[in-house]
Protein backbone atom coordinates (compact mmCIF):
# COMPACT_ATOMS: atom_id res chain seq x y z
CA UNK A 1 0.00 0.00 0.00
CA UNK A 2 1.70 3.76 -0.78
CA UNK A 3 2.38 5.43 1.67
CA UNK A 4 2.07 9.47 2.25
CA UNK A 5 5.38 11.43 3.03
CA UNK A 6 5.47 12.90 6.42
CA UNK A 7 6.60 16.14 8.14
CA UNK A 8 6.43 17.30 12.09
CA UNK A 9 2.93 19.10 12.53
CA UNK A 10 4.83 22.22 14.68
CA UNK A 11 8.34 23.34 15.34
CA UNK A 12 9.87 21.18 18.12
CA UNK A 13 12.50 22.53 20.09
CA UNK A 14 15.28 20.69 22.23
CA UNK A 15 17.80 22.79 23.84
CA UNK A 16 21.41 21.45 25.61
CA UNK A 17 24.85 21.37 25.20
CA UNK A 18 27.36 20.11 22.37
CA UNK A 19 29.33 16.95 23.36
CA UNK A 20 32.78 18.75 22.32
CA UNK A 21 32.29 22.21 21.77
CA UNK A 22 30.45 22.75 24.96
CA UNK A 23 28.31 25.73 23.76
CA UNK A 24 25.26 25.91 24.64
CA UNK A 25 22.53 24.68 21.24
CA UNK A 26 19.59 25.25 20.84
CA UNK A 27 18.05 22.78 17.84
CA UNK A 28 14.70 23.52 16.24
CA UNK A 29 12.63 21.02 14.19
CA UNK A 30 10.77 22.77 11.59
CA UNK A 31 7.81 21.74 8.86
CA UNK A 32 8.87 21.34 5.55
CA UNK A 33 7.37 20.68 2.29
CA UNK A 34 7.28 17.52 0.20
CA UNK A 35 10.67 16.47 -1.26
CA UNK A 36 12.76 18.44 0.72
CA UNK A 37 14.35 15.68 2.75
CA UNK A 38 15.63 16.57 5.92
CA UNK A 39 18.32 19.71 5.71
CA UNK A 40 20.12 21.40 8.36
CA UNK A 41 20.54 25.04 8.83
CA UNK A 42 23.12 26.58 10.54
CA UNK A 43 21.17 29.65 11.83
CA UNK A 44 24.02 31.41 13.48
CA UNK A 45 25.73 31.46 10.46
CA UNK A 46 22.41 32.83 7.97
CA UNK A 47 18.97 32.17 6.93
CA UNK A 48 20.57 30.29 3.72
CA UNK A 49 22.94 28.33 5.43
CA UNK A 50 21.76 24.94 4.78
CA UNK A 51 23.51 21.17 5.15
CA UNK A 52 21.43 18.72 3.51
CA UNK A 53 20.90 15.13 5.72
CA UNK A 54 23.76 13.76 2.18
CA UNK A 55 26.43 11.39 2.98
CA UNK A 56 28.51 12.53 0.01
CA UNK A 57 28.92 15.71 2.66
CA UNK A 58 30.14 13.42 5.64
CA UNK A 59 33.33 14.98 6.45
CA UNK A 60 34.34 13.09 9.79
CA UNK A 61 32.76 9.38 11.42
CA UNK A 62 35.17 9.61 14.71
CA UNK A 63 33.26 9.93 17.77
CA UNK A 64 29.82 11.07 15.88
CA UNK A 65 29.16 11.83 12.27
CA UNK A 66 29.93 15.23 10.78
CA UNK A 67 28.42 17.03 7.71
CA UNK A 68 30.16 20.13 5.68
CA UNK A 69 29.22 21.98 2.86
CA UNK A 70 30.94 25.28 2.06
CA UNK A 71 32.69 25.46 4.82
CA UNK A 72 29.72 25.29 7.47
CA UNK A 73 29.73 22.49 9.78
CA UNK A 74 27.37 20.05 11.81
CA UNK A 75 28.33 17.43 14.22
CA UNK A 76 27.01 14.57 16.21
CA UNK A 77 23.46 14.27 13.53
CA UNK A 78 23.21 11.02 13.93
CA UNK A 79 20.75 11.19 17.03
CA UNK A 80 18.50 13.71 15.44
CA UNK A 81 18.52 11.73 12.52
CA UNK A 82 17.17 8.47 13.96
CA UNK A 83 14.80 9.77 15.51
CA UNK A 84 13.07 11.73 12.36
CA UNK A 85 13.78 8.32 10.82
CA UNK A 86 12.13 6.55 13.86
CA UNK A 87 8.81 8.77 13.91
CA UNK A 88 8.44 8.97 10.52
CA UNK A 89 9.25 12.13 9.38
CA UNK A 90 10.23 12.67 5.59
CA UNK A 91 10.52 16.29 5.50
CA UNK A 92 12.22 19.00 7.90
CA UNK A 93 14.44 21.74 8.72
CA UNK A 94 16.70 21.43 11.38
CA UNK A 95 17.62 25.09 12.72
CA UNK A 96 20.99 24.80 15.05
CA UNK A 97 22.69 28.04 16.11
CA UNK A 98 26.32 26.49 16.65
CA UNK A 99 28.51 23.60 14.65
CA UNK A 100 27.27 20.93 16.93
CA UNK A 101 24.21 19.26 18.07
CA UNK A 102 22.86 18.64 21.85
CA UNK A 103 24.07 15.48 23.13
CA UNK A 104 21.28 15.46 25.71
CA UNK A 105 21.52 12.34 27.48
CA UNK A 106 23.28 10.43 24.72
CA UNK A 107 19.99 8.74 23.08
CA UNK A 108 17.32 10.11 20.91
CA UNK A 109 14.35 10.22 23.57
CA UNK A 110 14.38 13.73 24.05
CA UNK A 111 14.42 14.28 20.01
CA UNK A 112 11.25 11.53 20.22
CA UNK A 113 9.58 12.70 22.83
CA UNK A 114 9.67 16.78 20.85
CA UNK A 115 8.41 15.27 17.82
CA UNK A 116 5.79 13.48 19.37
CA UNK A 117 4.27 16.19 21.14
CA UNK A 118 4.30 18.38 18.28
CA UNK A 119 2.76 15.94 15.82
CA UNK A 120 2.94 14.27 12.78
CA UNK A 121 1.67 15.62 9.61
CA UNK A 122 0.68 13.74 6.63
CA UNK A 123 1.50 15.00 3.55
CA UNK A 124 -0.01 15.06 -0.18
CA UNK A 125 2.65 12.88 -2.17
CA UNK A 126 3.36 9.48 -1.74
CA UNK A 127 6.52 8.25 0.21
CA UNK A 128 9.37 7.12 -2.43
CA UNK A 129 10.98 4.54 -0.93
CA UNK A 130 14.71 2.69 -1.63
CA UNK A 131 12.81 -1.03 -1.83
CA UNK A 132 15.60 -4.04 -1.53
CA UNK A 133 15.17 -5.99 -4.26
CA UNK A 134 18.43 -8.28 -4.02
CA UNK A 135 20.97 -8.62 -1.44
CA UNK A 136 23.44 -6.27 -0.78
CA UNK A 137 26.93 -7.30 1.13
CA UNK A 138 28.87 -5.17 2.52
CA UNK A 139 32.52 -5.60 4.24
CA UNK A 140 34.95 -2.92 6.05
CA UNK A 141 38.04 -5.16 6.16
CA UNK A 142 39.85 -2.20 8.37
CA UNK A 143 36.63 -2.20 11.03
CA UNK A 144 35.80 -5.84 10.64
CA UNK A 145 32.20 -4.77 10.47
CA UNK A 146 29.75 -6.26 7.92
CA UNK A 147 26.82 -5.08 6.89
CA UNK A 148 24.13 -6.50 4.51
CA UNK A 149 20.73 -5.67 2.88
CA UNK A 150 17.61 -8.18 2.22
CA UNK A 151 14.76 -7.74 0.65
CA UNK A 152 11.88 -7.50 3.27
CA UNK A 153 8.32 -5.79 3.17
CA UNK A 154 9.28 -2.63 6.14
CA UNK A 155 12.30 -1.88 6.99
CA UNK A 156 13.55 -3.59 10.24
CA UNK A 157 16.94 -4.20 11.64
CA UNK A 158 19.58 -6.08 13.05
CA UNK A 159 22.87 -5.42 15.15
CA UNK A 160 25.65 -7.40 16.88
CA UNK A 161 28.32 -6.10 18.83
CA UNK A 162 31.42 -7.47 20.20
CA UNK A 163 34.45 -6.00 22.35
CA UNK A 164 36.05 -9.10 23.45
CA UNK A 165 35.55 -7.14 26.71
CA UNK A 166 34.80 -8.99 30.22
CA UNK A 167 32.51 -6.26 30.39
CA UNK A 168 31.10 -5.82 27.26
CA UNK A 169 31.43 -8.79 24.96
CA UNK A 170 29.16 -10.18 22.30
CA UNK A 171 25.17 -8.31 22.11
CA UNK A 172 22.29 -8.68 20.02
CA UNK A 173 19.55 -6.42 19.04
CA UNK A 174 16.74 -6.00 16.67
CA UNK A 175 13.63 -4.46 15.68
CA UNK A 176 10.91 -6.30 13.32
CA UNK A 177 9.52 -2.64 12.24
CA UNK A 178 11.12 1.29 12.66
CA UNK A 179 7.65 2.01 14.20
CA UNK A 180 9.16 0.05 17.38
CA UNK A 181 11.96 2.78 17.41
CA UNK A 182 10.18 5.23 20.04
CA UNK A 183 9.85 2.42 22.59
CA UNK A 184 12.50 -0.03 22.07
CA UNK A 185 15.70 2.06 20.91
CA UNK A 186 15.03 5.56 21.18
CA UNK A 187 16.18 6.17 24.50
CA UNK A 188 18.82 3.75 24.76
CA UNK A 189 22.10 5.70 25.10
CA UNK A 190 25.79 6.15 23.98
CA UNK A 191 28.38 4.29 25.61
CA UNK A 192 31.90 4.91 26.07
CA UNK A 193 34.75 2.51 27.67
CA UNK A 194 36.78 4.64 30.46
CA UNK A 195 40.71 4.49 29.32
CA UNK A 196 38.73 6.23 26.21
CA UNK A 197 36.77 9.06 28.14
CA UNK A 198 40.42 9.98 29.84
CA UNK A 199 41.57 10.16 26.33
CA UNK A 200 39.07 12.49 25.20
CA UNK A 201 39.31 14.41 28.77
CA UNK A 202 42.68 15.08 27.92
CA UNK A 203 42.76 16.34 24.30
CA UNK A 204 40.06 18.80 25.83
CA UNK A 205 37.09 17.02 23.23
CA UNK A 206 34.42 16.66 25.41
CA UNK A 207 33.66 19.60 27.05
CA UNK A 208 29.71 19.67 27.50
CA UNK A 209 30.25 15.84 28.28
CA UNK A 210 29.13 14.63 31.73
CA UNK A 211 28.43 11.19 33.31
CA UNK A 212 24.78 11.86 32.26
CA UNK A 213 24.88 11.44 28.88
CA UNK A 214 27.07 8.06 28.49
CA UNK A 215 27.34 4.87 29.82
CA UNK A 216 31.00 4.38 30.91
CA UNK A 217 32.30 0.92 31.27
CA UNK A 218 35.44 -0.16 32.93
CA UNK A 219 37.34 -2.80 31.88
CA UNK A 220 40.61 -2.62 34.20
CA UNK A 221 40.99 -1.82 37.33
CA UNK A 222 41.02 1.90 38.73
CA UNK A 223 42.76 3.17 42.03
CA UNK A 224 40.60 5.05 44.18
CA UNK A 225 42.76 8.18 43.35
CA UNK A 226 41.27 7.76 39.40
CA UNK A 227 38.07 7.46 41.18
CA UNK A 228 38.14 10.60 42.68
CA UNK A 229 39.82 12.76 40.19
CA UNK A 230 36.69 12.11 37.89
CA UNK A 231 34.38 12.82 41.21
CA UNK A 232 35.93 15.87 40.70
CA UNK A 233 35.47 16.65 36.23
CA UNK A 234 31.88 15.69 36.34
CA UNK A 235 31.25 16.97 39.46
CA UNK A 236 29.40 14.06 41.00
CA UNK A 237 29.63 13.44 44.97
CA UNK A 238 31.13 9.77 44.44
CA UNK A 239 32.05 7.83 41.04
CA UNK A 240 32.35 4.00 42.03
CA UNK A 241 32.52 0.74 39.70
CA UNK A 242 29.74 -1.07 40.14
CA UNK A 243 30.34 -5.23 39.46
CA UNK A 244 28.84 -5.13 35.92
CA UNK A 245 31.89 -3.34 35.31
CA UNK A 246 30.15 0.09 34.56
CA UNK A 247 30.28 3.34 36.79
CA UNK A 248 27.49 4.23 38.67
CA UNK A 249 26.12 7.02 36.39
CA UNK A 250 23.32 5.94 35.56
CA UNK A 251 21.27 2.47 35.59
CA UNK A 252 20.74 0.84 31.71
CA UNK A 253 17.72 0.88 30.49
CA UNK A 254 18.07 -2.86 28.37
CA UNK A 255 20.45 -5.22 29.89
CA UNK A 256 21.52 -4.89 26.10
CA UNK A 257 21.38 -1.30 25.43
CA UNK A 258 25.25 -0.36 24.31
CA UNK A 259 23.45 -2.58 21.10
CA UNK A 260 20.20 -1.03 20.85
CA UNK A 261 22.17 2.01 20.59
CA UNK A 262 24.69 0.68 18.02
CA UNK A 263 21.08 0.23 16.18
CA UNK A 264 19.91 3.56 16.80
CA UNK A 265 23.35 5.28 15.14
CA UNK A 266 22.99 2.78 12.00
CA UNK A 267 19.15 4.22 11.32
CA UNK A 268 20.63 7.89 11.98
CA UNK A 269 23.66 7.27 9.85
CA UNK A 270 21.73 5.06 6.96
CA UNK A 271 19.44 8.39 6.69
CA UNK A 272 21.84 9.79 4.76
CA UNK A 273 21.44 7.24 1.73
CA UNK A 274 18.44 9.80 0.99
CA UNK A 275 15.57 7.91 0.60
CA UNK A 276 13.28 5.90 3.19
CA UNK A 277 14.53 1.92 3.19
CA UNK A 278 12.31 -0.89 3.10
CA UNK A 279 14.99 -3.92 3.83
CA UNK A 280 15.87 -5.53 6.60
CA UNK A 281 19.43 -4.75 7.23
CA UNK A 282 21.79 -6.70 9.63
CA UNK A 283 24.77 -4.89 10.66
CA UNK A 284 27.63 -6.74 12.81
CA UNK A 285 30.37 -4.48 14.38
CA UNK A 286 29.03 -1.32 13.11
CA UNK A 287 30.54 1.96 13.41
CA UNK A 288 29.84 4.85 11.80
CA UNK A 289 32.60 4.82 9.47
CA UNK A 290 31.22 1.49 8.25
CA UNK A 291 27.57 2.68 8.64
CA UNK A 292 28.74 5.95 6.14
CA UNK A 293 30.20 3.87 3.67
CA UNK A 294 27.59 1.86 3.56
CA UNK A 295 24.88 4.40 3.50
CA UNK A 296 27.04 5.50 0.47
CA UNK A 297 26.90 2.16 -1.02
CA UNK A 298 22.81 2.33 -0.98
CA UNK A 299 22.77 5.87 -2.39
CA UNK A 300 25.02 4.09 -5.86
CA UNK A 301 22.44 1.42 -5.57
CA UNK A 302 19.61 3.87 -5.68
CA UNK A 303 21.22 6.13 -8.70
CA UNK A 304 21.40 3.03 -10.58
CA UNK A 305 17.58 1.89 -10.07
CA UNK A 306 16.84 5.68 -10.73
CA UNK A 307 18.80 5.48 -14.00
CA UNK A 308 17.14 1.88 -15.34
CA UNK A 309 13.37 3.18 -13.84
CA UNK A 310 14.20 5.71 -16.38
CA UNK A 311 15.27 4.10 -19.71
CA UNK A 312 12.74 4.01 -22.32
CA UNK A 313 10.79 0.61 -22.88
CA UNK A 314 10.70 0.59 -27.26
CA UNK A 315 8.20 -2.14 -28.30
CA UNK A 316 9.13 -2.44 -32.25
CA UNK A 317 5.59 -3.15 -32.56
CA UNK A 318 3.36 -0.17 -31.11
CA UNK A 319 2.65 2.54 -33.92
CA UNK A 320 5.11 5.21 -33.16
CA UNK A 321 4.36 8.52 -32.69
CA UNK A 322 5.89 10.03 -35.99
CA UNK A 323 7.25 8.11 -38.45
CA UNK A 324 10.44 8.65 -40.86
CA UNK A 325 7.76 10.72 -43.08
CA UNK A 326 6.58 12.81 -40.31
CA UNK A 327 10.18 13.47 -39.02
CA UNK A 328 10.96 14.53 -42.70
CA UNK A 329 7.84 17.13 -42.92
CA UNK A 330 9.21 18.79 -39.33
CA UNK A 331 13.43 18.60 -40.03
CA UNK A 332 15.25 19.94 -42.63
CA UNK A 333 17.44 16.75 -42.66
CA UNK A 334 17.82 14.73 -45.59
CA UNK A 335 19.80 11.13 -46.24
CA UNK A 336 22.62 10.59 -45.07
CA UNK A 337 22.76 12.98 -42.77
CA UNK A 338 18.96 12.32 -41.36
CA UNK A 339 19.80 10.34 -38.18
CA UNK A 340 16.54 9.48 -36.93
CA UNK A 341 14.11 7.08 -37.38
CA UNK A 342 11.08 7.07 -35.70
CA UNK A 343 10.01 8.84 -32.24
CA UNK A 344 8.34 6.43 -30.22
CA UNK A 345 7.12 9.02 -27.38
CA UNK A 346 6.63 12.92 -27.48
CA UNK A 347 5.41 15.11 -24.59
CA UNK A 348 5.23 18.58 -23.54
CA UNK A 349 8.56 17.71 -21.89
CA UNK A 350 10.28 14.85 -23.42
CA UNK A 351 10.71 12.71 -26.47
CA UNK A 352 11.75 9.66 -27.35
CA UNK A 353 13.68 8.85 -30.66
CA UNK A 354 15.10 5.81 -32.39
CA UNK A 355 18.32 5.72 -34.79
CA UNK A 356 18.90 2.34 -36.08
CA UNK A 357 22.66 2.15 -36.63
CA UNK A 358 23.52 0.15 -39.96
CA UNK A 359 26.79 -1.39 -41.27
CA UNK A 360 25.44 0.36 -44.22
CA UNK A 361 25.87 3.92 -42.90
CA UNK A 362 28.25 6.09 -45.45
CA UNK A 363 30.46 7.21 -42.52
CA UNK A 364 31.69 3.48 -41.88
CA UNK A 365 33.61 3.46 -45.03
CA UNK A 366 36.34 5.85 -43.38
CA UNK A 367 35.76 5.84 -39.71
CA UNK A 368 37.33 2.62 -38.50
CA UNK A 369 36.33 0.65 -41.26
CA UNK A 370 38.18 -2.37 -39.41
CA UNK A 371 36.10 -1.82 -36.63
CA UNK A 372 33.44 0.44 -37.64
CA UNK A 373 31.96 2.32 -34.42
CA UNK A 374 29.78 5.70 -35.07
CA UNK A 375 31.30 8.41 -35.10
CA UNK A 376 30.51 10.36 -31.50
CA UNK A 377 29.79 14.07 -33.12
CA UNK A 378 26.98 11.78 -35.17
CA UNK A 379 25.69 10.63 -31.66
CA UNK A 380 25.30 14.15 -31.08
CA UNK A 381 23.94 15.27 -33.73
CA UNK A 382 21.15 12.60 -33.60
CA UNK A 383 20.61 13.25 -30.62
CA UNK A 384 20.43 17.67 -31.87
CA UNK A 385 17.61 16.56 -34.32
CA UNK A 386 16.15 14.39 -31.64
CA UNK A 387 15.69 17.54 -29.24
CA UNK A 388 14.59 19.34 -32.62
CA UNK A 389 11.56 16.86 -33.02
CA UNK A 390 10.84 18.15 -29.22
CA UNK A 391 10.95 21.78 -30.07
CA UNK A 392 9.41 21.74 -33.12
CA UNK A 393 6.98 19.64 -31.58
CA UNK A 394 5.21 22.95 -29.60
CA UNK A 395 4.52 25.02 -32.64
CA UNK A 396 1.16 24.17 -34.99
CA UNK A 397 3.08 24.47 -38.14
CA UNK A 398 6.47 22.86 -37.66
CA UNK A 399 7.38 23.22 -41.27
CA UNK A 400 7.78 26.99 -41.13
CA UNK A 401 10.26 26.48 -38.49
CA UNK A 402 14.00 25.46 -37.99
CA UNK A 403 15.74 24.70 -35.13
CA UNK A 404 19.12 26.42 -34.23
CA UNK A 405 21.46 24.96 -31.51
CA UNK A 406 23.01 26.86 -29.04
CA UNK A 407 25.12 25.03 -27.19
CA UNK A 408 26.03 21.72 -26.08
CA UNK A 409 27.64 21.00 -22.82
CA UNK A 410 28.51 17.99 -20.50
CA UNK A 411 28.93 15.50 -23.23
CA UNK A 412 30.40 12.10 -22.15
CA UNK A 413 30.61 8.64 -24.16
CA UNK A 414 30.21 5.78 -21.98
CA UNK A 415 30.65 3.25 -24.20
CA UNK A 416 30.73 2.28 -27.96
CA UNK A 417 28.13 2.48 -30.42
CA UNK A 418 28.35 -0.44 -33.44
CA UNK A 419 26.58 -1.52 -36.65
CA UNK A 420 23.45 -3.54 -35.23
CA UNK A 421 22.67 -1.32 -32.39
CA UNK A 422 19.67 0.38 -31.71
CA UNK A 423 20.00 3.92 -30.57
CA UNK A 424 17.53 5.27 -28.21
CA UNK A 425 17.31 8.89 -27.23
CA UNK A 426 15.77 10.69 -24.23
CA UNK A 427 15.23 14.10 -24.24
CA UNK A 428 13.84 15.95 -20.94
CA UNK A 429 13.43 19.19 -20.70
CA UNK A 430 15.70 21.01 -18.09
CA UNK A 431 13.62 24.27 -18.02
CA UNK A 432 10.41 25.35 -19.75
CA UNK A 433 10.51 27.04 -23.35
CA UNK A 434 10.88 30.33 -23.09
CA UNK A 435 11.17 33.26 -26.29
CA UNK A 436 11.71 30.26 -28.51
CA UNK A 437 14.75 29.31 -26.22
CA UNK A 438 14.63 25.54 -24.99
CA UNK A 439 17.31 24.05 -22.63
CA UNK A 440 17.30 20.05 -22.89
CA UNK A 441 18.63 16.85 -21.62
CA UNK A 442 19.72 14.08 -23.38
CA UNK A 443 20.69 10.26 -22.56
CA UNK A 444 21.09 7.59 -25.74
CA UNK A 445 21.08 3.92 -24.60
CA UNK A 446 21.32 0.65 -26.32
CA UNK A 447 19.58 -1.99 -24.70
CA UNK A 448 19.71 -0.89 -20.87
CA UNK A 449 22.92 0.89 -21.08
CA UNK A 450 23.92 4.35 -21.64
CA UNK A 451 26.34 4.82 -24.22
CA UNK A 452 26.16 9.10 -24.64
CA UNK A 453 24.70 11.90 -22.37
CA UNK A 454 24.61 15.75 -22.98
CA UNK A 455 23.24 18.91 -22.36
CA UNK A 456 21.73 21.17 -25.04
CA UNK A 457 20.48 24.60 -26.02
CA UNK A 458 18.53 25.60 -29.09
CA UNK A 459 16.87 28.28 -30.42
CA UNK A 460 13.56 27.85 -33.23
CA UNK A 461 12.70 30.43 -35.43
CA UNK A 462 10.85 30.90 -38.39
CA UNK A 463 11.91 30.15 -41.74
CA UNK A 464 12.87 32.95 -43.90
Amino acid sequence: MDEKQKTIRQAATVEGHGLHTGEKVTLTIKPAPVNTGIRFLRTDIGDDAFIEADVRLVSETARGTSLEKDGMRIATVEHALAALTGMGIDNAIIEVNCPETPILDGSSRYYTEAIEKAGVKEQNAFRDYFEIQEPIRFYHEEKDCEIIALPADNYRITCLIDYQSKVLGHQYASISNIKEFKDEIAGCRTFVFLHELEYLLNQNLIKGGDLSNAIVFVDRKVKQEELDRLTGVFNKPTVEVREEGILNNLELAFHNEPARHKLLDVIGDLTLAGKPIKGHIIASKPGHASNVLFAKELQKQIKKRIEQEQIPVYDQTMEPAYDINDIRRMLPHRPPFLLVDKIIEVTDSSVVAVKNVSMNEPFFVGHFPDEPIMPGVLQVEAMAQAGGILVLSTVDDPENYSTYFLKIDNVRFKQKVIPGDTLVFKMNLISPVRRGICHMRGIAYVGNKIVMEAEMMAQIGRKQ
